[in-house]
């Protein structure tokens, strides 16, 4: 079953299949010498708080469908690389983190079976004595479909929660868990690097009959602890029903260990991720808003699957909707109607909704990016991009430049067996954590995501702050601003009470160092009205100091241009930083509201647009030839 369970493309099972050889141990090309330990107690505080980026989606050879596919580097290789370090990428490419070293990282390795698929290929391992692995690895023969099938039935365990008993060794999977902590452990810098022991519960419904091969949904959380780990994982071969997760979590909490979880890639959960009922099908409760909140104050916004904030089909009227959609769940097309429940915008207007009648709001989360890399790698650089898996790298999977050598598509022609869904070709460079924290520090940090202090990019290091409260004026140019910001309101994230007249918000963002000037920041405003989920977008802050048109609400045409023939942009048409003090116009006392602020980017070429220009061919006319990457600030909700 689930013919495409782990890759979503036939293609790429095909590599999946070539990647069961053996391969060259990984080159270390360069080392960082990790710094001298810092007691975190004695490290300065900035009250106004910093910006720190991370990524807390990562995977490494003891995810099953990392190893399958290639990869062979550690959780060590991994927060190495974080810190600047080359690695290979699996398929004998060295990578290197585009811009400086990250501030925080955190491996995820799937929790099921994590370590088991590689140590099937280990000799001196008694699971490479199994029935499974003998299968998997070709020892009884039978060709790369037997094989194929025989790897898919660990996937589909997954996702039925029925444990194949021959390689279920709980100790083993303990030991490649206590392995990951280690390395966490090893690299934690308080002060300079944060790591902190993470995994995935991958969760996924199927869709149809198990032996349908119709698909899945994607239902996946990654699972963070603040400073201490168990020493056993809680797996969707524990209970394929989160809920049951969220019970594992309090008890931990109550045994002394902190931890949180993000729900990602909910653009592929085929509408279940926020939907209008509890997992088995029952109506929502109180109590399980309360626990979700507690338990999931923070999801992801972006990864290489796309970005999951809304989708044109839910809002017809925001022309930056389409920004790096992922059409397909895990072996299949997205179906239209199942748009709704999958996006982050139209949960927050469900959530305001569902207060009205519960008391509490199951979707009042904050928002992060992370990666989803399986090659122990972020990969945000649409210039440089190199994909999720080892062979995304190889053009023909990334559909960047026409087959066979032809220079135009007019002129190509279709490769046997292709399939109009190919992964690689639909993938994005994104996406970063960001936090604001008084300490690059395992608490801070954490104490940060449990309070939303949190935002999101699509790849690029650009901060994004956000407040609403009762401010003066001349706040923007006075030296406190953000001491003022802190004590007369609420930081992204927070919750005011709502007057007679709209609340103050402070809309403010700063480019990326090393990247693309800023075309505009947006407030995204967001309710339900009738059990309607309603929306509204105002620019409230353009490039080169224009005003919006009071009637559109959106800023004029700033002249930000791309030449797909060289990649080359006018960048002095955009701003190193926008600030904005504004009230809302169309504010109504009483009603209950979510803003959250998205920053947008000048234009700049996708990554397959990279490939083409490099390659003297044009832009795949089936892809998006720019994009404005961007910043998602949590909302803060006016009750």
């Amino acid at each position: 079953m689930l013919k495409k369970l782990c890759l979503g493309s036939a293609a790429l099972s095909a590599v999946l299949l070539a990647s069961c050889g053996d391969k060259p141990a990984p080159k270390e090309v360069k080392e960082v010498v990790a710094a001298i330990k810092i007691d975190p107690a004695t490290i300065e505080r900035t009250p106004t708080k910093n910006a720190y980026f991370g990524d807390l989606h990562v995977h490494t050879k003891n995810s099953f469908d990392a190893f399958i596919t290639g990869t062979r580097t550690t959780a060590d290789d991994a927060y190495r690389f974080a810190k600047g370090a080359t690695i290979d990428n699996g398929a004998g490419k060295d990578i290197t983190i585009s811009g400086p070293p990250l501030d925080f990282y955190g491996v995820t390795d799937h929790g099921e079976y994590m370590g088991v698929v590689a140590a099937m290929r280990d000799k001196d391992n008694p699971i490479s004595k199994s029935e499974t692995a003998k299968s998997i690895f070709g020892i009884f023969g039978g060709g790369r479909d037997a094989r194929m099938q025989a790897f898919m039935k660990v996937g589909t365990t997954i996702v039925t929660g029925e444990p194949l008993e021959d390689i279920y060794d709980r100790e083993f999977i303990d030991s490649a868990w206590a392995e990951n902590v280690a390395a966490a452990e090893k690299h934690n810098e308080p002060g300079i690097f944060t790591t902190f022991a993470a995994y995935e519960y991958t969760n996924m419904n199927i869709i149809g009959d198990i032996d349908d091969n119709f698909g899945a949904t994607n239902l996946h959380r990654n699972v963070v602890f603040r400073d201490k780990a168990p020493t056993r994982l809680f797996t969707t071969l524990d209970s394929t029903n989160p809920e049951n997760l969220w019970e594992w979590m309090n008890e931990q909490r109550a045994n002394g260990i902190d931890v949180l979880a993000i729900p990602h890639n909910s653009n592929a959960s085929n509408g279940q991720m926020f939907a209008m009922t509890t997992t088995d099908g029952s109506p929502l409760t109180k109590a399980y808003a309360e626990n979700r909140m507690l338990n999931e104050p923070i999801v992801e916004m972006t990864q290489v699957k796309g970005t999951s904030e809304t989708h044109p089909l839910l809002s017809p009227e925001d022309e930056f909707a389409d920004h790096e959609l992922y059409e397909i769940l895990v072996g299949m097309p997205v179906p239209a109607e199942k748009v709704p429940g999958s996006f982050v915008r139209q949960a927050l207007s469900r959530g305001i909704g569902l207060e009205g009648e519960l008391g509490a709001n199951p979707y009042a989360f904050g928002f992060i990016g992370s990666t989803d890399a399986h090659v122990s790698s972020s990969s945000l650089s649409e210039e440089n991009f190199f994909g999720k898996f080892p062979h995304d790298t190889e053009l023909s999977n990334r559909r960047s430049i026409p087959p066979k050598g032809a220079k135009t598509w007019e002129d190509a022609q279709a490769e046997e067996g292709d399939l109009d869904i190919i992964s690689t070709a639909q993938y994005g460079a994104s996406g970063l954590a960001g936090v604001w924290a008084k300490a690059n520090t395992r608490d801070e940090i954490f104490d940060a995501m449990a309070a939303k202090e949190t935002f999101a990019t699509s790849g690029p290091r650009l901060k994004t702050r956000f407040f609403a409260g009762a401010y003066s004026d001349d706040i923007l140019s006075s030296s406190d601003m953000l001491e003022q910001a802190y004590a007369n309101g609420s930081p992204m994230g927070g919750n005011i009470e709502g007057g007679e007249a709209s609340p103050d918000f402070i809309a403010w963002a700063i480019k990326d160092p090393e990247g693309y000037p800023l075309q505009r920041i947006q407030v995204v405003k967001v309710w339900s009205e009738g059990g309607k989920n309603m929306e509204r977008i105002y620019d409230v802050a353009c490039a080169g100091g224009a005003a919006p048109d009071p009637v559109t609400r959106r800023c004029p045409d700033n002249g930000a241009r791309v030449d797909l023939e060289t990649c080359k942009t006018n960048d002095e048409t955009g701003s190193g930083e926008l600030k904005a003090l504004w009230s809302d116009p169309d504010y109504q006392a009483g009603q209950s509201t979510a803003y959250y602020l998205r920053v947008l980017e000048n234009p700049k070429c996708r990554w397959s647009t990279w490939d083409a220009m490099r390659n003297g061919t044009p832009p795949n006319p089936d892809m998006h030839a720019t994009l404005q990457d961007r910043a998602w600030s949590s909302a803060i909700w006016v009750q």
